[in-house]
């Protein structure tokens, strides 16, 4: 990571970690084989549409997130370090089903990049701590400031996501 690429300070990073009860091997492919991610990624209601999965450093995720009211917001993410089944980085963007990035439709002022940091880590009892931290890069002033005011929705909005990945991983075990 170069220093552009830190954080201009921790309260800009978003954090949520979270313990799943999976081993850290199963939780790597639940987060990272497009036939599992589509059974549990993005917001509740939506469907997800993995368009592209080049899972390797450089590598694309394509994705669009069919909306109730029959509007898709397209996203990708560059993966940059994976190290599995530890931990990956990758930068994530709004953008066209073509992979354009594009601002958020919903809040112009969101960073057209953000990078996301994710380790998961064996806890005593079996299960996987997946701490995930991102922030935004190549972000104006006025950008980092939205990210930062966005933590709680994003906090309710993950815990979901995380949620729906919880229940996903509960129809895996046998």
């Amino acid at each position: 990571m170069t220093a552009a690429d830190q954080p201009a300070s921790e309260s800009e990073v978003f954090v949520l970690n979270r313990t799943f009860d999976a081993s850290p091997d199963l939780l790597w492919a639940v987060l990272t084989e497009a036939q599992h991610i589509g059974q549990w990624f993005g917001p509740a209601g939506t469907k997800l549409i993995v368009k592209s999965l080049d899972f390797k450093p450089g590598g694309v995720f394509l994705y669009g997130m069919a909306m109730p009211g029959g509007i898709t917001m397209w996203g990708k993410w560059v993966f940059r370090d994976i190290d599995a089944p530890r931990s990956l980085s990758y930068v994530v963007s709004f953008c066209t089903e073509d992979g354009v990035p594009v601002r958020h439709p919903m809040a112009p002022l969101w960073p057209l990049e953000v990078l996301a940091v994710q380790t998961l880590a064996q806890t005593a009892d079996g299960k996987t701590l997946l701490a995930s931290r991102s922030w935004p890069i190549n972000a104006t002033a006025e950008e980092r400031a939205v990210f930062t005011a966005g933590h709680a929705s994003m906090q309710m909005g993950f815990g979901g996501t995380f949620t729906q990945l919880d229940a996903y991983l509960a129809t895996l075990k046998v």
